[in-house]
């Protein structure tokens, strides 16, 4: 049994690869599935093994990868890339000095469905036991084979492209997730050679050397679906599914309604009240969080923005919005950086707003553009009206006061105020400040001309039957 003293001392995550079959400029444990890196997942996996110090081996856009490695995580570099059981002595040899009977994790930076279950049952490696790793049966494709004897001993891994025909149909394979101790695992290290189809360090050879000192294996099987690696766009698609339905059966059962989770998209890094209310074609990224008897979609995306309890955002877009409790958006609506909107408040149909606080209940409720406006509370913007905030050269600042009625298909051309409890004609351009409970109308004088449409069919009926005629002359 394990000995639950055992934790692990350190942890090797092994992520040097180019990822050439991704066909991207990017590394590829990188790419990003559900709100995470690839790598963000593996580690934030592994944490839960609680190591002492947790080393990440890198090669291919080394500075971009440990760039983004959290606090406490440390970069190795690997070159150069000569396999996997070179990176993993270029990181014990930068671990230095520890106890030969530390336990020493090494797993693969683009596994993001290994669960930290998984890596704390590897950690609770028994003091007796040289090596404790995880297998699959049946394994996926391109995985090494467990070789073991007669009696169910581990004897070796054999990886798939050095596997003899007899041995490609074993259906045991190694996924590459392991738990060593220490001493083994350097004195196996020193030991491996470059005699296989790549000409590389196979981390694998180190099995069958530790068994052949005399070393005990133990082994335990995990899910295969959990196992799978990325080395392609539709691996990484497979994978971010796989994350997707967990994440949104664990706000499910904390009290979140989704009709049709498979088609809601919703990052990690989201988070969900219970009593919210999401519809399909929903897309919430980043820091975005709805709270308690929201309800958001359908087909809407969110990035970090935020809606308040029993909010409603319908068929709309919100990036780096505020919007309150009660507040309604949409449809159609686009909220860019900078849109706070306060309780009961609305941004409805086919407007725009950006770096604009609309006060409570105050609306806009359709084909509108709000940029750069405070507009205070209870007031109301007519259909069509715009808020001229772009001079060429700067942006100017539109203030519309508390319980303001702007006309439809008004202009506000910016710098300006309209005061508390001002109207705005309709079709109006307004260039100068409002004064509190006025009425600001800018319009030409309508002029009627009588008998306009006979005059002008007449003209047409000229033209007409002079085009005929000059057809028949010719």
């Amino acid at each position: 049994m394990p000995d639950p003293a055992a934790t692990a001392g350190h942890a090797i995550v092994l992520a040097a690869g180019k990822g050439t079959r991704m066909k991207s400029d990017l590394a590829k444990v990188l790419h990003r599935a559900a709100g995470r890196t690839l790598l963000a997942w593996v580690l934030e996996a592994i944490a839960a093994s609680e190591p002492q110090r947790t080393l990440v081996v890198v090669g291919h856009q080394a500075e971009e990868v440990a760039a983004g490695l959290p606090a406490g995580v440390d970069a190795v570099a690997q070159e150069p890339q000569n396999g996997t059981g070179h990176a993993a002595q270029i990181a014990l040899d930068h671990l230095g000095q520890i106890a030969p009977d530390a336990t020493v994790l090494v797993a693969y930076g683009d596994m993001p469905l290994v669960g930290g279950e998984t890596y704390a049952a590897l950690a609770a490696r028994p003091a007796e036991v040289e090596v404790r790793m995880a297998t699959v049966d049946p394994g996926p494709e391109g995985f090494g084979r467990m070789i073991r004897d007669a009696s169910g001993s581990v004897r070796g891994i054999v990886e798939e492209r050095d596997c003899s025909p007899d041995q490609l149909l074993l259906t045991e394979r190694n996924p590459g997730l392991y738990a060593f101790r220490a001493g083994a695992l350097a004195d196996a290290l020193a030991k491996v050679g470059t005699d296989n189809s790549q000409g590389e360090m196979y981390l694998t050879d180190v099995i069958g050397l530790i068994v052949d000192g005399g070393g005990r294996i133990e082994t335990f099987t995990v899910p295969a679906e959990d196992v799978v690696g990325v080395n392609s766009h539709d691996q990484l698609a497979q994978v971010e599914a796989a994350l997707r339905r967990r994440i949104n059966t664990d706000h499910m059962r904390n009290g979140v309604w989704m009709l049709d989770p498979d088609r809601t998209y919703i990052d990690a890094t989201v988070q969900i009240e219970a009593g919210a209310r999401i519809y399909p074609g929903t897309h919430l990224e980043g820091a975005t969080t709805v709270g308690p008897g929201a309800t958001v979609g359908p087909d809407c995306y969110l990035v970090d923005s935020s809606v308040g309890g029993e909010a409603r955002v319908t068929y709309s877009v919100l990036r780096a919005a505020m919007v309150g409790e009660g507040a309604s958006v949409g449809p159609y609506a686009s909220l860019r950086p900078g849109t706070v909107l306060a309780a009961r408040s609305k941004a409805g149909t086919f407007v725009e707003t950006k770096n604009t606080t609309l006060g409570e209940g105050a609306k806009v409720p359709h084909l509108s553009y709000m940029g750069d406006a405070v507009i205070g509370r209870q007031a109301n913007v007519g259909a069509g009206s715009i808020t001229c905030n772009y001079d060429g050269y700067e942006k100017h600042e539109t203030v519309i006061g508390e319980r303001a009625f702007i006309g439809s298909d008004t202009m506000l051309v910016a710098p300006v105020t309209i005061g508390d409890g001002a109207v705005t004609g309709a079709g109006s351009v307004i260039t100068s400040n409002v004064e509190p409970g006025a009425l600001a109308i800018e319009r030409s004088p309508q002029k009627d001309v009588p008998g306009y449409a006979e005059r002008r069919a007449a003209r047409a009926k000229k033209r007409d039957d002079a085009t005929r005629d000059a057809q028949k002359g010719s």
